[in-house]
């Protein structure tokens, strides 16, 4: 029963790892003993990142830079991966990006970005990894997918991002779909709707600007049952679950991490 929620020795991938969220999630599975890879569209700051928590927590985490919106990004993602490692334990699958504009004025761009990072990059980056994923899966060791959703798929957006709710709505049901596909493949796949956390993506959605560490929060943590905004401990703590034999019998689940605001 100790070692339940283990991932020591473990092999995992987090996509758009060098903020946020996939940062967060990243730092819990190092700090917890895998070798994690990251990545992001932006190759500085994915090295930077990946220095910087390998420092901290004393363990190997290696940048490899790409976009995920399209099958050349990932395709090469793949190919790099492959040159470093035989297998793959955990996936997960947090690259995500967000499109803000009123109705009338919303452009096929931020449409087409919006879905072409966050579903298509899921979906295809999943299928080209899934021989290593099942190298060293079986019955009893499975490999584990995490999809990182949102609330906004759940419940309607408080933010004119008329793209993001709905590519996170087909990210929960494509976590469903490939669970139900996967399953008897010894893959586990299930994913995440996290609520407000200090990240740049939500720190622009306040009139933050993009600085994450310089926004105030005060107004949405008080907007929040929990009254506060959600902290690395609480989106690593569900990612390593998710992760680890304590999760070997939840399948295809979308796990909501927002406190309670959905529910509320």
């Amino acid at each position: 029963m100790k070692n339940l929620f283990s991932v020591e020795g473990k092999v995992a991938i987090v996509t758009g790892g060098s903020r946020g969220i996939g940062e967060m999630i990243a730092a819990g599975y190092l700090a917890n003993g895998a070798k994690v890879y990251i990545s992001s569209r932006k190759a500085a700051v994915c090295d930077a990142t990946a220095a910087r928590l390998s420092k901290t927590y004393g363990g190997e985490c290696i940048s490899l830079p790409a976009d995920m919106s399209n099958l050349a990004g990932i395709e090469g993602f793949t190919a790099a991966f492959k040159e470093r490692e035989d297998h793959l334990d955990i996936l997960v699958n947090n690259a995500g990006v967000a499109w803000g504009a009123p109705l009338e004025e919303f452009p096929e761009v931020g449409w087409d970005k919006v879905m072409d990072t966050n579903v298509k990059g899921v979906f295809f980056l999943t299928q080209k990894l899934l021989p290593l994923l099942e190298k060293n899966a079986h019955t009893e060791t499975p490999s584990h997918v995490v999809n990182i959703g949102s609330v906004d798929g759940i419940k309607t957006p408080v933010f004119d991002n008329f793209s993001y709710g709905p590519s996170k709505a087909a990210v929960h049901h494509l976590t469903r779909v490939l669970a139900a596909h996967l399953i008897k493949r010894n893959i586990i796949v299930n994913g995440i709707a996290p609520g407000p956390f200090p990240t740049s993506m939500l720190s622009a959605g306040v009139g933050g600007g993009g600085d994450a560490e310089n926004t105030d929060w005060t107004s949405v943590s008080e907007s929040n049952p929990r009254g506060r905004v959600g902290t690395a401990e609480d989106i690593a703590g569900l990612a390593i679950f998710l992760s680890s034999r304590a999760s070997g019998f939840t399948v295809g689940d979308v796990i909501t991490c927002d406190g309670g605001s959905v529910v509320s």
